[in-house]
């Protein structure tokens, strides 16, 4: 599986970070909701600079109190920094209890295809169906993910040149264009 460096957060550190942990990148995506992309991408990167490295098990194990403190901490993980902090340790459980802390088994154990990835991304803790197809996009344009049917079962976030999510930033004209894409789409269901 070929993947390529990720340039989500637009911010060195952040994306290294979201490049090299799979559930950095997870984390990234459950950050992101009500709150700027780019910024819900650099969460994992605040977290690991306030425990001292990113790491699964440590985040799943640490106590929920002190965690919340620390991801509401400023700057906070997301604008809602303790329900978040709360979401990103259900994150670890399940992952630790599913795929023995190996995020990547999402999509890699057993060799699924694109709709049994989707199922394993549905089931996953604030995971609805709309951001497992935009995380399932993200797998198969950036990550490599090659699952037969991952575009038909990413839907319309899966087309090929599209900039409509996550899943299209590559580097700031694309994060500018996908802004452009949600801004319209946002004014066109207003004016219905």
């Amino acid at each position: 599986m070929v993947s390529r460096a990720v340039c989500i957060a637009q911010d060195p550190a952040a994306d290294a970070l979201l490049t090299a942990d799979d559930f950095a990148l997870l984390v990234g995506m459950t950050l992101d909701q009500q709150f700027p992309m780019e910024h819900a991408f650099r969460g994992p990167q605040k977290i690991a600079d306030r425990m001292g490295g990113f790491d699964i098990h440590r985040i799943a194990a640490a106590d929920p109190a002190e965690f919340e403190e620390l991801a509401a901490t400023p700057p906070a993980i997301h604008r809602y920094g303790r329900s978040m902090a709360r979401r990103v340790q259900e994150l670890a459980h399940y992952i630790g209890e599913h795929y023995d802390g190996e995020t990547s088994g999402l999509w890699m154990a057993g060799d699924p295809d694109g709709k049994e990835v989707l199922k394993r991304l549905k089931a996953l803790p604030g995971f609805g169906d709309q951001k497992a197809r935009i995380f399932l996009a993200l797998l198969g344009k950036q990550k490599g993910f090659t699952g037969r049917g991952w575009r038909e079962a990413a839907g319309a976030y899966g087309e090929d040149g599209s900039r409509r999510s996550v899943a299209d930033v590559t580097d700031a004209e694309s994060l500018s264009q996908v802004r452009e894409f949600k801004k319209q789409a946002k004014a066109a269901a207003k004016a219905k």
